[in-house]
């Protein structure tokens, strides 16, 4: 098991469960207090640079939704179940709106009611995030798949 994320640092947001997940903006550099992520997500427009550490990219436009609504549901899913082992990170340009709506989604996955999710992540992430009414109504349909129960830790 990797060494959690430290629970104080420069954008990272505990989950109900206990697990620590960080978000920020790729326009700002590195935090300096605290390790590399093992595991990123990257929310954007384009194909993000390259990292030195495992990676993937989910296309999503500025101020939009995800390009392919159930690779996201899936690539955010994946994310969670690392989150419990990995320092995962989410990321887009400013680290407020495709990044919130991520935290967001996971803070579904991990318990919190999707009409509580942005709140959530307004609270304990950053107050501006989630930014147009479209996002936050994609959390608020954000939930398991079709049939499943939620994810066990």
């Amino acid at each position: 098991m990797t060494e959690p994320w430290n629970p104080t640092a420069t954008g990272v947001l505990r989950l109900p469960s206990g697990r620590l997940v960080r978000g920020r903006g790729l326009r700002r550099p590195l935090p300096a207090d605290g390790p590399a992520p093992t595991y990123g997500v990257y929310l954007l427009g384009k194909q993000p640079p390259q990292l030195p550490w495992e990676t993937r990219w989910l296309r999503w436009p500025d101020f939009r939704l995800p390009a392919d609504r159930a690779e996201a549901h899936a690539v955010l899913t994946d994310a969670w179940h690392r989150s419990l082992t990995e320092r995962v990170e989410f990321a887009c340009a400013g680290g407020r709106g495709r990044t919130g709506t991520a935290l967001a989604c996971l803070a579904v996955l991990d318990g919190v009611p999707p009409g509580e999710a942005v709140d959530y992540v307004r609270a304990h992430y950053d107050r501006r995030a989630v930014e147009t009414p479209w996002q936050r109504r994609y959390v608020a349909g954000f939930g398991p798949v079709s049939g499943a129960a939620r994810p066990e830790a």
